[in-house]
């Protein structure tokens, strides 16, 4: 099936970020959140991303124009899915809320559309259940910032079709992304595998072993990563971050996965990452 409209449900951090991604790449998007005042945000933080390529000469004013003048937004749920073919769900890290918006979406759509949600540790076979259409339900995992990452994570659920799979494959190409495929499975491929790596970082925090500068420096220097555990769970947010490893923890009844006190006192205490200006780092 040929993607040309697509509907982007969020226009928080990771949702403004997919709607630009794919109003750029040459689809008609409808970014859709729940009041004006969060639609107007994740708007005006695409002017603001698109002006700065401008500036820094990445793209065009016409290519910024043009790419404004595919993307519309919207508070109303049913105007946001009119007709499109593909809808990304990227709202808030929470099973019943992403299970509700499925559903209500599910009695709205035609039964030809794909729905894919962007969780990064949710079970895409329990999400797809919420629905009549699970053989047209996937996982597309971005990471972020969507603008600037690579790599997508295409999950399929239990009954997801080989045509839907096929077909996200393509459309993640067209974004100018990679995709990697995998089954539903707790943290997909990368989470997974990065996990016991966040844990590890926050434990030395915890022990006392080192600053979270120095982790972190180890860590970008040593390794070779661009960012450090602790840094990045701060700009992903301590708190999505503790819900993941929890969903793994419980999932896998591994000892690695166990999410260190450090991370559950600091989500306790609020200090969330770069959205509260203060997590292992102060942003003040």
């Amino acid at each position: 099936m040929e993607v040309k409209n697509i509907c982007v449900l969020g226009a928080g951090v990771m949702g403004y970020g997919i709607a630009q991604v794919c109003a750029q790449a040459g689809f008609n998007v409808t970014m859709r959140d729940i009041t004006d005042e969060l639609v107007q945000e994740g708007l005006e933080r695409i002017k603001k991303f698109l002006a700065g390529n401008v500036t820094r000469g990445k793209v065009t004013h016409e290519q910024m124009d043009a790419t404004l003048l595919r993307l519309r937004t919207t508070t109303d749920l049913r105007k946001a899915v009119e007709g499109v073919e593909l809808v990304i769900e990227a709202i808030v890290e929470d099973l019943n809320a992403k299970r509700e918006i499925f559903r209500q979406i599910d009695q709205i759509c035609p039964p030809h559309v794909i729905f894919a949600s962007n969780t990064s540790y949710m079970s895409i076979t329990e999400l797809a259940a919420s629905t009549k259409r699970r053989d047209r339900f996937i996982g597309m995992h971005w990471f972020n910032p969507p603008q600037i990452m690579r790599l997508i994570e295409i999950a399929r659920g239990a009954e997801t079709s080989d045509e839907t799979v096929s077909t996200m494959v393509e459309v993640s190409k067209k974004l100018g992304k990679t995709p990697a495929v995998c089954q539903d499975s707790p943290g997909f491929v990368v989470n997974r595998i990065l996990q016991p790596w966040y844990n590890e970082g926050m434990k030395l925090l915890q022990e006392g072993v080192a600053s979270a500068e120095d982790i972190d420096t180890a860590v970008r220097v040593g390794g070779g990563f661009r960012m450090g555990p602790l840094e990045l769970r701060d700009l992903v947010g301590l708190d999505t971050g503790l819900k993941g490893t929890m969903q793994i923890y419980e999932a896998l009844k591994n000892e690695k996965n166990k999410p260190p006190q450090v991370l559950i006192k600091k989500v306790q205490a609020g200090h969330l990452g770069r959205k509260t200006k203060k997590g292992f780092y102060d942003y003040e």
